[in-house]
């Protein structure tokens, strides 16, 4: 209550301000004019001079003040449309509009404050996607930190609460190793993704051999491959040159190399090739895994998504997430084509021009 009076008395002040000025614009009109008559009338001693002087001086204070009220009327309504649009902008409209396209000084004022609020929306608008995708990402490692750290809270809980054979605690420790080494691949996969999308690594396209890069990804699935006698092939133009981020671009592929392994039985086959193409160099990774279901191909891309049926393979299903992060990244985009038990292929697109 004590607000509003404050508020009332505070434009009762501003309002009597702004009929002051009026009135003394007005008063030092006529004043003006007044002296100016008299100036004429004891200079020339003629009453014609001096009436037509008052009547002069009458028309032009009757004009001003019209003028004055006009005005005055005029900016009262852009005031109130201001306040509206302001209280519209504190509310937060969607659909706040302004369809004056004329040129005068109220329309443009308009017109920027309009921008402005277009610019604090989209501002809050992308604030909240952020706080959403962290909201999003924090559910997600909670998620997926949560089987390995339960397993190793019991086996450390074992191990301190009750006797074991020496064949158990080795497996045990084992099984902490194998905890310890999955922990540390999913902070490092999400240490990437993250200095990833926030811009802290920018990816710099240099001119280079593809068949440089891909020897890079193979060379970091061999042993994984050897001991599951998956035999893997590459078919790649050792002159094919591109402008591309060689190490950024051969994590790419490795991740998709990586996962040809893990979901192909043993004695499979992982077939690479890379062709030249008029607007793109195009990258496959086939292999003779369990296949995707057309279903659930849209999916395999977001980041953290697993087969139910996949659980008990080792990853965090973050790779095919960092891959296409990547590819987007440099211009490029990825596609899977795949089929149920008969396997799967991987295409990379990177664009020949920058």
């Amino acid at each position: 209550m004590n607000r509003k009076k404050g508020d009332s008395s505070e434009t009762e002040r501003k309002t009597l301000y702004v009929r002051t000025i009026y009135i003394l614009a007005i008063a030092g009109m006529a004043l003006s004019m007044a002296a100016v008559c008299s100036i004429m009338y004891l200079m020339t001693k003629d009453e014609i001079v001096l009436q037509s002087g008052i009547m002069l001086s009458a028309c032009a204070l009757i004009w001003v003040v019209v003028l004055i009220r006009l005005l005055g009327k005029r900016l009262s309504l852009f005031t109130v449309h201001l306040c509206q649009i302001l209280d519209r902008m504190i509310d937060g409209d969607e659909q706040l509009t302004w369809d004056d396209d004329s040129e005068t000084l109220f329309a443009r004022i308009n017109y920027r404050f309009m921008r402005l609020y277009e610019i604090l929306y989209e501002n809050r608008r992308q604030a909240e996607k952020e706080r959403q995708k962290i909201q999003m990402l924090v559910s997600d490692i909670s998620h997926q930190i949560k089987t390995p750290v339960s397993n190793l809270r019991m086996v450390t809980d074992t191990l301190l609460t009750r006797p074991v054979t020496e064949e158990e605690r080795t497996e045990f420790i084992q099984g902490i190793g194998t905890e310890t080494d999955k922990l540390d691949f999913l902070f490092q996969a999400l240490i990437k993704t993250s200095r990833l999308e926030s811009g802290a690594i920018c990816l710099e396209k240099k001119d280079g051999l593809i068949y440089d890069t891909l020897a890079q990804a193979v060379s970091g699935i061999v042993y994984s491959a050897e001991k599951k006698k998956i035999d893997v092939t590459v078919q790649c133009p050792e002159d094919l040159h591109l402008l591309h981020d060689r190490k950024w671009t051969a994590e790419a592929l490795f991740n998709l190399l990586d996962n040809a392994v893990k979901y192909t039985a043993d004695g499979g086959k992982i077939m690479v090739s890379a062709k030249q193409w008029e607007m793109y160099v195009k990258i496959d990774v086939s292999d003779t895994g369990k296949g995707i279901e057309e279903s659930r191909q849209a999916s395999i891309f977001r980041r953290f998504y697993r087969e139910e049926e996949v659980h008990d393979v080792q990853g965090a299903g973050i790779g095919l997430y960092l891959t296409r992060q990547i590819i987007t990244m440099q211009g490029g985009y990825v596609k899977v084509v795949s089929e149920v038990g008969k396997g799967s292929t991987f295409s990379v697109f990177l664009p020949v021009y920058p």
